[in-house]
């Protein structure tokens, strides 16, 4: 049985500088129409790697236009920003519990992660 991949899966091995090279191609494309070439010399990429980030990308859910080799961003680059994981930081239990303190959607999102490790709040919750 063959199981496909998810972005999920990705996410999870994500590397700050595969991260960083999305941001670069997501902030190149948000600036409208962009020649493949370009691209390539820009983000310093071979066809093979471009696609590759391309693919992953509209794994995620990231929608680009191309025509004529020519790329852009088809929604506006924060909604492609919102969709791009984020790369493990490296933090203890403890930091997220401290990090997760807070009203905002992300905070109640770290909440819930933590949740999922530790179980409802309760006695032997983290704090």
């Amino acid at each position: 049985m063959t199981r496909t991949k998810k972005p999920a899966d990705d996410a999870a091995v994500l590397t700050s500088q595969r991260a960083a090279r999305l941001y670069r191609l997501l902030s190149l494309l948000g600036d409208g129409a962009q020649s493949r070439s370009g691209l390539l010399k820009r983000l310093k990429l071979d066809l093979r790697g471009f696609y590759r980030d391309l693919e992953f990308l509209r794994s995620l859910g990231v929608e680009y236009s191309s025509a004529n080799h020519r790329y852009a961003l088809a929604s506006d680059l924060d909604a492609a920003l919102a969709r791009l994981p984020f790369p493990d930081p490296g933090l203890s239990l403890k930091d997220a519990v401290q990090l997760a303190k807070g009203t905002t959607e992300a905070h109640r999102k770290l909440r819930r992660r933590i949740e999922s490790i530790t179980g409802p709040p309760g006695r032997n919750h983290v704090r």
